[in-house]
């Protein structure tokens, strides 16, 4: 299901691209005209899949006219998309590869070949979610991690200032040989140091490579002991399977990955273009919008499909406008336009829809901004957040590491079939269901404080609410100093100088690469300011307890790199060591003549920082107003000395030859920011995982695996097992059978989610899945979790049901209980399915409204189907678990409008018949009846013949899998 068929009436736009004849591709372009042009760029990436992907029976040219018709069509039809590849993370990707490996075992035993099993989907499967933490200790949270790299190659540096920082202690890093020589004190030890590739990463404070610490091989020693079998499944998949491609171990998050090395933008495969887009199971997925590439997470069973090439049905969506106009304020960071824009938008009501951005004030947001704003689609509830690829998109790529001859090729691709945005073109702009306009100049930096954290300020009014503080009643806010008062100082005497502190002076400056903070925008913005000011000649004062904690080894990583360290240095800023501190009030107490001073004028000292905490005293017993503020506002208060400043008319101090210098002649432009994150940190970080991803580690390397073309399977697995998915997988379809006889596994109320069927989190001691891993020799403390048993259908089907949240009315209160009717016995709700099952007995759920509502699992549809499950009959359903159940077997069946349980008079103890006519269509009524002799009328929720057609296989995998017999 790549390209279109022979046949396909959209052969005749194959063209060859402009330069380069070899290169072809569908300019989809010439098929819409007009209309085409007005589409949203989102569109018309599923336009040209649609195209692309024409098969006549999963995609129809009528699919394709729906979407080209979008502004008419939106939310009124299901349309089909068939993304590029697949993105899984091993959570999620472990019940996917054993389902392969499954597969294979039928295709075989039913006489096929299962060397034709293979993802025909281009796959990549980050192991990311295997890592816990069973070691740490202070030290090593201290201690740096900037992702490796060749220290021996540093960056260009911005300037040949070479400011000497304090010689501060490194803690005893291992092989640290800088003139501490604390490293001399301390080895790491252990057999496994040996054994795995440490990547170099260096001594906060010398800048030297030291191996990681200890803790760090501990835990990874751990991670690869006690998740061994699924770590050598995995690396079974990768030698057997084709179209699969495995992240080991330690290489880094799905999305971060996704977004750093696996993303094309444009794929190209024997010479032929087409759009890059993706679905994974990881919510973070829809980061790439922000490069371009259309993509959101879906469950696993849809996974699983699109793995076998078949399309993802959704309904063709609304797409909301996002115009950003206007030019920020200089001093709005990065985090400010970010949290501004997603404010915006989650006011804007644009759940369940796609949101794309336009205007002339895209092209001042970096892609760390849009990737940034993409990830955040949970806040705001958009499917995604798309922005298509212009210039500055180009420009990141090519620090990324695409080579020149690439990023021409795209280019001149996405020229050509619309899907290149350039402000400066003439063009019209898509037409969108709705406008949400945000002008940029409205984005103005705040601070918090001066007690809590809620209370913004106004960068441009701190001076003035300083002064209202000063005024108010001492409470949250104010201070109650006399009028008489508020303009006093006290002299004194600091390091043979005399300084006056008056209120409003500060006295504690700490930028901490805290949350948000980490971002590298705002922590180089620090590192710029710094170095102007430098050059310009100011100064901090001496007794102001400045600090730099940069949150992880990373950060002074790229603040080295971009060569503004010894800036911040050489204004007290200096590393102090890796953890909370500042906002934690591990401050050092400040010099005494300082405090007695502050005591003695009953002085408002103030702290600022860029951290999250910021409760009165917090910092130090005799600092009253601390401030929240971005770490380059941390910079700029401390040299100005004080709050009490109008940072537009007032200079921050004086630089050489006595000259004023304003915040404005030193505040870097986002410009020069963006080209320092490109050129110095962006290139370097993404370097480095290439690297890491092509050498990958020793013990992932060195881990043994089978390559035999089925996976041989360990009967006394509790972690990989092979499923009953495929025990009835037949060439031809069948009639679908009569459901005679069910009794109600279930009978449930509304809102029943998708976390209160599908095993997740620990498994508890009482469960019936604990019962199963105790009678297999396994111990509490080596049950692990149903997350990382979920290549176990055995553990998995037992914590189905399994919430303790679960409220079933048959037991009248929370518990995951039921009653076998047959017997009269309560008991869990796996040992009642059992019991069914032994005595040949159909069950089926009864449920309210909304059924199946959370996010996407796969085992909230296999987990039921699993335990007999043969139809769920509800008031409404969450429609993706409704296709979830249409994709595993299960028949999906609603009440009519105005009926339920209660209005027909059921208890739930009754036995259900139900006759499936031979040709069923969709949203046929059929028959229900009890045996009481009650007769009722459901409504089959099939809403195409598609979905027909996967309930008459057994769900999606089986039919998928006849292909292969």
């Amino acid at each position: 299901f790549c390209f279109s068929s022979p046949e396909s009436p959209y052969q005749p736009v194959i063209e060859a691209l402009e330069n380069y004849p070899q290169k072809k591709f569908y300019n989809v372009s010439k098929l819409g005209g007009a209309k085409y042009d007005t589409l949203p760029y989102s569109i018309r990436v599923l336009f040209e899949s649609s195209v692309r992907n024409y098969d006549g029976f999963l995609v129809k040219e009528t699919d394709a006219m729906n979407i080209l018709d979008w502004k008419t069509k939106q939310n009124n039809v299901e349309v089909p998309f068939c993304p590029a590849r697949v993105v899984l993370q091993d959570f999620t990707g472990i019940p996917a590869m054993v389902d392969f490996a499954a597969m294979r075992e039928a295709v075989r035993n039913a006489g096929g070949d299962p060397v034709k099993v293979n993802p025909t989907c281009p796959t990549d499967l980050t192991v990311d979610h295997s890592l816990q933490i069973d070691f740490s200790k202070c030290a090593i949270q201290n201690a740096p991690n900037p992702g490796g790299g060749d220290s021996q190659k540093p960056m260009a540096k911005l300037s040949p200032l070479k400011a000497q920082p304090r010689k501060l202690p490194c803690r005893g890093l291992a092989g640290c040989k800088g003139p501490c020589g604390a490293g001399d004190a301390s080895r790491n030890s252990g057999q496994f140091s040996a054994q795995i590739e440490n990547t170099p990463i260096l001594c906060p404070f010398h800048l030297q490579p030291v191996p990681e610490p200890e803790t760090v091989l501990k835990n990874q020693e751990m991670e690869f002991g006690r998740n061994r079998e699924r770590l050598q499944f995995f690396k079974w998949s990768s030698k057997v399977f084709k179209n699969i491609s495995v992240i080991p171990p330690e290489t880094g998050m799905a999305h971060q990955v996704n977004l750093e090395y696996l993303s094309r933008v444009v794929f190209e495969v024997k010479d032929f273009l087409y759009p890059d887009s993706v679905v994974g199971t990881d919510s973070h997925t829809t980061m790439v919008n922000g490069l371009g590439i259309l993509g959101w997470g879906v469950g696993g069973i849809e996974t699983e499909a699109v793995m076998l090439g078949m399309p993802i049905s959704l309904t063709l969506p609304e797409v909301v406008g996002c115009e950003l106009t206007g030019t920020a304020s200089p001093l709005a960071t990065s985090i400010d336009i970010v949290l501004s824009i997603t404010k915006h938008l989650r006011q804007a009501d644009v759940a369940g829809k796609f949101v794309e951005f336009f205007g002339s004030g895209v092209s001042q947001l970096s892609v760390a901004d849009r990737t940034t704003i993409a990830n955040m689609c949970p806040e705001y509830g958009a499917v995604l957040s798309f922005f298509p690829v212009d210039n500055v998109t180009l420009k990141h790529l090519k620090h990324t590491g695409f080579d020149k001859a690439k990023l021409e090729v795209m280019e001149a691709y996405l020229k050509a079939v619309k899907l290149f945005r350039n402000d400066e073109s003439s063009s019209r702009e898509p037409e969108y269901s709705q406008v949400v306009q945000i002008s940029l100049s409205s984005i103005i930096p705040y601070v918090s404080g001066p007690k809590r954290s809620q209370d913004r300020v106004a960068v441009s009014n701190m001076k003035s609410d300083f002064q209202a503080c000063l005024n108010e009643k001492s409470g949250v806010k104010g201070f109650q100093i006399a009028v008489e008062k508020q303009n006093d100082t006290v002299p004194v005497q600091y390091e043979g100088n005399e300084y006056k502190l008056s209120h409003g002076c500060i006295v504690i400056a700490a930028v901490i690469s805290c949350t948000n903070n980490c971002n590298p925008s705002v922590m180089l913005a620090a590192g710029l300011l710094a170095k102007k000011a430098v050059e310009a000649g100011l100064v901090v004062k001496p007794y102001i307890r400045t600090s730099l904690s940069p949150g992880s080894g990373m950060v002074t990583h790229y603040l080295s790199s971009s060569g503004v360290l010894p800036y911040l240095s050489k204004l007290g800023f200096e590393v102090v060591g890796y953890g909370c501190s500042t906002c934690v009030g591990n401050t050092a107490p400040l010099p005494e003549a300082i405090r007695n001073a502050i005591k003695q004028g009953d002085i408002i000292a103030c702290g600022v920082l860029s951290g999250t905490k910021n409760f009165e005293g917090r910092l130090c017993d005799c600092v009253r107003a601390n401030y929240l503020a971005s770490p380059p506002l941390v910079v700029a208060y401390a040299i100005a000395g004080t709050v009490r400043i109008d940072f537009e008319n007032e200079p921050l101090g004086t630089g050489y030859n006595g000259k004023s210098i304003y915040l404005r002649d030193i505040w870097p432009t986002r410009r020069e920011l963006h080209t320092v994150e490109e050129e110095c940190v962006i290139s370097s970080m993404f370097k480095e995982l290439k690297e890491k991803m092509e050498k990958g580690n020793k013990r992932w390397n060195l881990l043994e695996a089978p390559e035999s073309t089925l996976f041989p399977w360990d009967l006394k697995s509790t972690y990989i097992r092979c499923p009953s998915f495929f025990d009835k997988l037949a060439k031809e379809p069948v009639s679908p059978q009569p459901i005679e006889n069910a009794h109600v596994l279930l009978y449930l109320g509304d809102s029943v989610t998708t976390d209160h069927i599908s095993p997740a989190g620990s498994i508890a001691r009482s469960s019936a899945a604990a019962k199963y891993l105790t009678n297999k020799g396994l111990t509490p403390r080596e049950f692990n979790s149903y997350g990382a048993r979920r290549g176990n259908d055995a553990v998995m089907t037992r914590g189905t049901f399994a919430n303790i949240k679960l409220l079933n009315k048959f037991i009248g209160k929370p518990a995951p209980k039921t009653i076998h009717f047959p017997s009269g016995q309560t008991l869990d709700v796996f040992e009642a399915a059992e019991l069914y099952q032994k005595e040949g007995i159909p069950v089926i759920i009864l449920a309210g409204k909304k059924y199946g509502l959370g996010s996407s699992r796969d085992w909230a549809a296999k987990g039921p189907f699993l335990l007999g499950v043969k139809a769920v009959l509800a008031e409404s359903y969450e429609k993706v678990h409704k296709s979830q159940l249409i994709g595993i077997g299960i028949a999906p069946l609603q009440f009519l409008p105005g009926e339920n349980p209660s209005t027909l008079g059921l208890t739930g103890r009754e036995q259900f018949s139900i006759l499936f006519p031979p040709e069923l269509s969709p949203g046929m009524t059929l028959d229900i009846k009890t045996s009481t002799g009650k007769v009722f009328g459901v409504i089959a929720l099939f809403e195409n013949d598609m979905e027909i057609s996967l309930y008459k296989y057994g769900g999606s995998l089986n039919f998928v899998a006849r292909r292969f017999l």
